[in-house]
């Protein structure tokens, strides 16, 4: 595979990608408590899987109201920080680049999470379904919960929203991040703004399409204001099913998804941003995206374009080279390969992936699946 697109440099920016391999956000819940402070098993784990091309931090709430599962890290106290810049150094140390996604999960909480037991943030008070918050229960352990009702947020408390990202993003360059990706999918606070089946409000920041892509137009121009648009990217999950799967684990199926994405990846395209991100389906047998909305997608941003989903390496290829995608994330594979780049080049077998260990926990199914036998063979000798 090494004479394939996928290994192939790829200009971002002002990065040079050596690949075309990302590692996406990936939420393990390792954060040290109290605090939610980044570890030193964090930065070995992200140390190993420095050969992407690039990396994207798990998500990292950009304050305390912002999480919505326990043993998440967060990105706003000087703890915080000083726990992602030994994450940073150690992935500068093997060469990688990494980039820091800014969370806000919204109403996707419960009041357990949220500072004197308040109730969750969200563009209207309408609570979610289908969908669950974690709790911690007692030390080193949790459960699901259903999220609780949310109070809608007023015009005061977005603007505070959207200097709130704007700080999280400064604490990005302080922590040594090379850059920053905004959260906006999965069901999370922008994705409720950008969603009709979310946000019922009646002021500029509900009813119309633009109107519902107002918060998320602030959010990325305040972001870019700290940043550069260069060095910046943002995820969507538009998705184009309407089982209860999808709701499940991604978000909202919009009336018109195709409309509503293409849309917001204009504001996008005319903010300048780096990169744009698009999680697919990922459960078995999803329905792939359109290969029409993939074109539109195209047409519409002259940034790099992720794809995120169940990939192969021959499938992720196919992709690039048709032009598609400049970038491809492998998101399981990853984690039970931290090697996966050089696995992927050679053909090499990947490790399994242990879903009992994914989240929380300890260094068990995280900083302890192997390399690659041959890898390693290969270290060793020309070490010695």
């Amino acid at each position: 595979m090494n004479d394939t697109a996928l290994f192939k440099p790829f200009v971002l920016g002002p990065h040079t990608l050596k690949n075309r391999i990302v590692l996406p956000p990936l939420t393990r819940q390792r954060a040290a408590r109290p605090g939610d402070v980044p570890t030193a098993s964090m930065a070995l784990y992200y140390r190993q899987r420095a050969g992407a091309g690039l990396m994207i931090s798990e998500g990292t709430q950009i304050e305390p109201r912002g999480q919505g599962y326990a043993w998440t890290p967060g990105i706003y106290s000087d703890a915080q920080v000083d726990g992602w810049r030994k994450v940073t150094d150690a992935v500068h140390a093997e060469g990688g680049i990494i980039f820091a996604q800014l969370w806000h999960v919204g109403r996707v909480s419960h009041t357990a999470l949220q500072p004197d037991g308040a109730a969750p943030l969200a563009p209207s008070a309408i609570q979610a379904h289908k969908v669950k918050a974690f709790i911690e229960t007692a030390p080193g352990q949790g459960a699901l919960v259903d999220p609780s009702m949310p109070r809608e947020l007023s015009r005061a408390d977005i603007g505070q929203l959207v200097a709130l990202y704007a700080q999280a993003a400064r604490n990005a360059l302080d922590a040594g991040f090379d850059g920053v990706e905004i959260h906006a999918a999965n069901g999370y606070l922008v994705n409720q703004f950008i969603s009709a089946h979310a946000n019922r409000r009646t002021d500029e920041y509900g009813g119309s399409l633009q109107n519902r892509l107002r918060f998320l137009r602030e959010v990325v121009q305040a972001v870019a204001a700290v940043v550069g648009p260069q060095r910046m990217g943002v995820r969507f999950t538009p998705l184009f099913s309407s089982t209860d799967e999808d709701r499940v684990y991604l978000g909202f199926v919009e009336p018109d998804p195709h409309q509503t994405y293409i849309e917001a990846i204009r504001i996008l395209q005319q903010a300048g941003v780096a990169y744009l991100s698009i999680a697919e389906a990922d459960w078995d047998n999803a329905p792939d995206l359109p290969r029409t909305f993939r074109h539109a997608v195209r047409q519409a941003f002259s940034g790099g374009i992720i794809y995120a989903g169940r990939y192969t390496a021959g499938r992720a290829a196919q992709l690039v080279e048709a032009g598609l995608a400049d970038l491809v994330a492998f998101g399981r594979p990853f984690i039970a390969n931290p090697d996966l780049p050089q696995r992927l080049a050679n053909g090499w077998p990947l490790n399994a992936l242990d879903a009992a260990t994914l989240y929380g926990g300890t260094e068990q199914g995280f900083t302890d699946y192997p390399r690659h036998a041959a890898e390693t063979t290969c270290t060793v000798a020309a070490d010695g």
